[in-house]
């Protein structure tokens, strides 16, 4: 998935950033796929040094001048942005070491997250019931990538749906992703559970049904690394347990034996776990959380 060396890196960004389309200019457009089709899967060659960040973001800001229209140059700017946010958070670890042990932001330090058990290993193995979520994990488990949306989706199940410490599914990731880093892994993870610094507001809480239809439509991201789920028509592939019995018996996925029903409900969980940050920053501001 991911040869290494210097050539490739270089072949990876040549094929990203030249010709007279290059796939840049598609970035702003494509880039939140669940398959990671719109990436440019540079980030473990950067990571390791094979090519470095000044060289990829002076190829990408050229373009910027030669771009054919607005939609181009947005491409462009996206991919910088992102750039900029893995060295915004290169930048915060060094001047704030303690991000790696404890949530930035004060007020959520003291949540009580849930014990960790069947809900944690359902979500390693990809086996929460939830279509996108375990397509993610599996492909995760398999090539040690997911796209950046995937990361942002599987994130926010972790601790928003399911009320578990980010830093259980910090530790996860740096152990499987080829691309991982301690800054961005960390920020990305305070970022998605709106504990670090400018982060998602609490109360944003990705639906993983509404993320599967928007950014997998077709499904093939899902049929791909959910092979049991492959002959479920295509109305009831995102919410497979919504099957009436004799679909599921023609599809060969019978709900609870070939493919788990939904470990959390969603709504109850969102609810939960509006009520959970809400009652933090309510103690951390009264007199006696000062």
């Amino acid at each position: 998935v991911f040869p290494p060396g210097e050539a490739e890196a270089r072949a990876r960004l040549d094929a990203f950033v030249s010709g007279s389309d290059p796939p840049i200019f598609r970035y702003a457009s494509e880039r939140n796929r669940l398959d990671g089709a719109g990436s440019s899967r540079l980030s473990p060659y950067l990571r390791f040094g094979m090519v470095s960040v000044r060289e990829a973001w002076c190829r990408a800001s050229q373009l910027l001048e030669r771009a054919p229209d607005e939609a181009s140059r947005a491409g462009v700017r996206a991919w910088l942005n992102e750039l900029v946010w893995r060295e915004f958070y290169i930048a915060l670890l060094y001047s704030f070491p303690r991000m790696v042990r404890e949530s930035l932001r004060p007020e959520y330090r003291e949540i009580e997250w849930d014990d960790a058990g069947d809900a944690l290993a359902a979500w390693y193995r990809g086996q929460t019931g939830y279509p996108a979520v375990d397509a993610a994990m599996r492909q995760l488990a398999a090539e040690g990538w997911i796209s950046n949306r995937a990361r942002m989706l599987v994130a926010s199940f972790l601790v928003k749906d399911l009320l578990l410490d980010w830093r259980l599914g910090e530790t996860h990731f740096m152990r499987h992703l080829v691309d991982g880093d301690v800054a961005n892994n960390d920020g990305g993870w305070q970022w998605a559970a709106s504990v670090g610094t400018d982060a998602q507001p609490y109360f944003r809480i990705f639906n993983p049904v509404a993320q599967s239809k928007k950014f997998d439509p077709e499904g093939a991201f899902i049929r791909r690394w959910l092979p049991e789920l492959r002959r479920v028509p295509a109305r009831f592939l995102h919410e497979p347990w919504t099957m009436p019995v004799d679909v599921q018996q023609a599809a060969g996925c019978i709900i609870g034996r070939d493919y788990p029903a939904p470990i959390v409900d969603h709504h109850a969980a969102r609810a939960r776990t509006l009520a959970v940050f809400e009652a933090a920053r309510r103690a951390a501001s009264s007199p006696a959380g000062q």
